[in-house]
């Protein structure tokens, strides 16, 4: 039986095909409309959330974006970024339960984002900021079912929520909600000074660490001269 030997080039040739079918896998599987940051801490105000829009499709352009806000948790004091191409409609709905705020009780919110008349080629994608006045505070997340227009007619739907599985096959953009509030974070995103604080942190042990084992190796090298110069005093007086 004869064994076949591969040579590093061939190796490497496998390699790179293997590689680039697992770019281009992973890249066709997060090809949807997602939300930016991810997160953010619950009852934050002023921030921005950016949706991003890529185009999937080879042959037609995305030509109008729909995102619908939920009403039950809303989102209040929504604006939208003017866009160079596009125009954006906000659809307002009555509240089924009113909203007290320091400013007054909200009856109504945003429901619906319609953003028309731009166009997202083949292999591009497009930044939405929507900006808010505030988030909820008594829920964990945030699920904005999208739909997404072709010029051939074709809409991807993007509204499917996630489960305890594996991501949906159509998922719809979702912002978590974190536990705080807006005087904790603002309109940070939820984790952005922990995070900074940790690296920090991490940043001090390391040097601690580095401080601890440059003394211990120049106490080394110490007592090995000593040693040596000792061995040869003796080897002097003898």
């Amino acid at each position: 039986m004869s064994v076949t030997r591969m040579t590093p080039r061939r190796a490497g040739t496998v390699a790179a095909v293997a590689g680039a079918a697992v770019l281009l896998a992973a890249g066709a599987a997060s090809a949807h409309v997602t939300v930016h940051p991810d997160s953010y801490a619950k009852d934050a105000t002023d921030g921005v959330l950016t949706f991003r829009v890529p185009n999937e499709e080879d042959s037609a352009s995305t030509t109008k974006v729909q995102v619908f806000l939920p009403t039950d948790h809303p989102v209040l004091g929504v604006l939208v970024h003017p866009q160079d191409g596009w125009t954006a409609k906000v659809t307002t709905t009555k509240l089924r339960t009113p909203v007290k705020t320091d400013d007054g009780t909200i009856t109504e919110a945003a429901s619906e984002i319609t953003f028309s008349g731009g166009k997202i080629d083949a292999g591009q994608y497009e930044d939405f900021n929507v900006a808010f006045g505030q988030l909820p505070h008594d829920v964990g997340q945030l699920v904005f079912k999208t739909l997404q227009t072709y010029s051939d007619g074709k809409v991807a739907r993007w509204i499917e929520e996630p489960t305890g599985g594996g991501e949906p096959e159509n998922p719809a953009p979702v912002l978590k909600l974190t536990a705080g509030t807006a005087g904790d974070a603002g309109s940070r995103p939820a984790g952005t000074a922990p995070a900074a604080t940790a690296k920090a942190a991490d940043t001090g042990d390391s040097t601690a660490r580095g401080l601890g084992i440059a003394g211990l190796v120049v106490g080394v090298l110490g007592l090995a001269a000593a040693a040596f110069a000792l061995v040869r005093s003796r080897a002097a007086r003898s």
